[in-house]
């Protein structure tokens, strides 16, 4: 079994390294400082295990876990975490697989035994009970057969485009395998539906305008590449994006 080590501390990477080298059955594959590394290494090496910090800098331990779930062949999970009682309790009430810090030898061998591949639900409930924000911060998409991670400040909307949802962002477009009923959900506070078809980054309207037919539509701020055009309100919708602009 190869296992892939994300940790953004130097030292706990070392020790787990040396643990797995010395257990029967597992293989170091990789090591990485932070979770938009992980992902990359976890695609290139085929990685069977990643063992995962919680808490880390830029992407979190959970977030980075709901990417890896996104990889053609998702890798079982067990996170490392120096948490209280509390949260371990929520790590055992879903079943995930967890080693606490310090690391033990034969904790973490029983946790690897256990590795499981973690469903996204179960992952939200996580972060919402450990006081993580279960909000992901980017996006995931696969770009040319490599995983892009586009940051969700950089996107304009998002729209549903056949059976997937397109992405327009600061970078273009790219297309997520994802519900615009789910994002909208996740991203409640930042976006907007416009129509049954679009949510907008409320950040990033500038201002709302007649069209000559008398609709009204969506115009992006700083001069945007995308075509406002397709950013028509419907009539049941005027109403709550005039008062989520106006943020009450």
């Amino acid at each position: 079994m190869r296992v892939l080590i994300v940790d953004d501390e130097s030292p706990a990477r070392a020790r787990l390294k040396q643990i797995i080298e010395d257990l029967e059955g597992y293989e170091f594959a990789a090591e990485a400082g932070n979770g938009e590394l992980a992902i990359s290494l976890a695609s290139e090496t085929q990685a069977d295990i990643v063992l995962l910090d919680i808490r880390m800098p830029g992407i979190n331990g959970i977030e980075t876990a709901r990417h890896l779930n996104t990889l053609e062949n998702p890798p079982a999970i067990v996170f490392t975490t120096a948490y209280d009682q509390y949260a371990v309790e929520a790590f055992e009430a879903r079943a995930i697989g967890y080693v606490l810090k310090p690391v033990r030898r034969n904790r973490l061998e029983a946790a690897l035994e256990h590795a499981s591949r973690l469903a996204g639900p179960k992952l939200r409930e996580l972060a919402d009970s450990s006081g993580i924000s279960a909000s992901r911060q980017h996006i995931c998409a696969r770009v040319h057969d490599r995983l892009t991670l586009i940051p969700v400040e950089n996107i304009d909307f998002f729209q549903a485009d056949q059976k997937y949802v397109a992405i327009h962002h600061d970078g273009g477009k790219s297309l997520i395998d994802e519900s615009l009923k789910a994002l909208e959900s996740e991203f409640a506070d930042r976006f907007v539906r416009i129509h049954r078809a679009a949510l907008v980054a409320v950040a990033k309207i500038d201002v709302l305008e007649k069209t000559g037919d008398g609709k009204t539509r969506v115009v992006l701020r700083g001069g945007s590449q995308h075509n406002d055009g397709q950013l028509i309100i419907s009539r049941r919708h005027v109403a709550e994006v005039r008062r989520r602009l106006k943020g009450v």
